[in-house]
């Protein structure tokens, strides 16, 4: 399929000069971008143009950190206004029921609401294997097939039950030959590291307090063996910070740095509680990260200091995190919470809309090691493209800087989504899929759980 989107207002590109083009057209074969240009387009051959008339248009957004299942267990109201390892403690008793249906529905609307605000890759962390669901894995796969969005899955595990000094019950965790042997299987059958690949995955132990350091090791032994990303949750709180301390010894960068996994293939979601001798050691790696802004502001965890990380080495992206900890999975909230909160700390200067919009984009595809097929848009990356119409209410009165003004206003969602060359959102609408029959599903099955 030959496609020309034509007649674009703005082309925000993301791409390494950070150009911007005016009255723009994108030229896509397939699922490539073959030519970006202005004004008139050569004589290619078409089989489908596109109106791209009063539209600012981007690159698709790449979330670096989410747990679909959780937005089952949305505004759950003993948990409204409790810190992070309470949430934990009281919800791991629901999230104990979870089957397969569950992961695959609920990865199923999870995604929906990240690609109507604009997401076109995503990864979830997936840690929770109630006894007797051993394919959830699977599951969730199903599930991210069924909305065509770019899916770079991670395969992660708990290991450390609160009768063996961790905080997750011995309900929802494995023996650790368990988790290495099926974390092989899932590599073995869904891995796929081709150029412009829809399925990807990495290894995700959970967290300090619930995995063992073993697990941890073994972790970067498998990751190696496959050439595989590894993730987890680090340094979200004083609680871990605590933990750390009294269980290892360490404060959580320095025990990531005892068991290997301060490395270029490496990803940590929130880093808020980070010295300045911590963020010299992560940046000397050239170590990734997913920034949670909601999460961290709902859960009281506190403010990832990323204005002082931005100029470094670091990699950073942005994650919506859960959907029981932010409790939305709209991802250009995050985009503008991001902005928000440096500011709040930092100062009116310390985050611009820019630069919040290049960690959604370029900032991303750098932490996933994607960034010569997605994060901007430019001749031979993935047609992943996404675009917001200028004429809305919200917008109204902004356009002196339309794309300062899809984060400083109330963007709410895209009026248009194309991922791997298929048009996924076309006036605001998808185009292949019935939203409401998995609602519908997804809040019967949250009800049950919630019982």
């Amino acid at each position: 399929m030959k496609v020309l989107i034509k007649d674009i207002d703005i082309i925000a590109t993301f791409n390494k000069d950070l150009k911007e083009i005016n009255n723009g057209w994108i030229y896509i074969e397939d699922n490539v971008i073959r030519e970006v240009g202005s004004g008139i387009f050569p004589d290619f051959e078409i089989d489908r143009e596109i109106s791209g008339k009063g539209m600012v248009v981007l690159p698709g957004f790449v979330n670096t950190h989410h747990h679909f299942y959780q937005s089952l267990f949305r505004a759950v109201p003993e948990v409204q206004n409790t810190k992070l390892f309470d949430w934990l403690i009281f919800l791991y008793e629901k999230w104990k029921n979870i089957d397969e249906e569950a992961v695959m529905v609920s990865t199923v609307t999870a995604i929906l609401e990240l690609m109507k605000s604009g997401v076109t890759t995503t990864t979830d962390h997936l840690y929770l294997f109630p006894k007797g669901h051993p394919y959830l894995f699977d599951a969730q796969m199903e599930g991210a097939d069924i909305t065509g969005v770019r899916f770079y899955g991670t395969r992660g595990s708990m290991s450390l039950s609160k009768k063996d000094g961790g905080l997750p019950p011995d309900s929802v965790v494995q023996t650790e030959d368990e988790i290495l042997r099926d974390s092989e299987r899932v590599v073995e059958e869904y891995h796929d590291a081709s150029r412009f690949s829809m399925h990807r995955v990495a290894l995700a132990p959970c967290s300090p307090f619930s995995v063992t350091e073993e697990l941890m090791r073994e972790s970067v032994a498998l990751a190696r063996k496959y050439n595989l990303l590894l993730h987890t949750h680090l340094a979200e709180t004083n609680d871990e910070e605590e933990f750390c301390l009294s269980k290892f010894g360490l404060r959580p960068v320095n025990y990531m740095e005892k068991v290997g996994w301060l490395d270029s293939n490496v990803w940590f979601a929130h880093l808020v509680y980070v010295s300045e001798q911590d963020i010299k050691k992560l940046s000397a790696r050239n170590v990734g990260m997913a920034h949670c802004p909601t999460s961290n502001m709902r859960l009281g965890s506190g403010i990832a200091p990323v204005a002082k990380m931005k100029n470094t080495a670091m990699r950073i992206g942005l994650g919506v995190d859960g959907s029981s900890s932010n409790d939305s999975g709209n991802f250009l909230l995050e985009i503008r919470n991001a902005l928000l909160l440096q500011r709040v700390k930092y100062g009116a200067d310390a985050l611009t809309p820019r630069e919040a919009l290049s960690f959604a984009t370029m900032g991303g595809a750098k932490v996933l090691r994607m960034g010569k097929e997605i994060g901007s848009i430019e001749k031979g990356k993935a047609a992943d493209i996404i675009g917001f119409k200028m004429d809305r209410l919200e917008f109204a009165g902004g356009l002196t800087d339309p794309i300062a003004s899809l984060v400083l206003c109330d963007a709410k969602s895209v009026d248009f989504s194309m991922i791997n060359g298929e048009v996924v959102i076309e006036d605001g609408h998808f185009t292949k899929l019935d939203e409401k029959k998995f609602i519908n599903k997804h809040n019967k099955i949250s009800k049950e759980l919630l019982k």
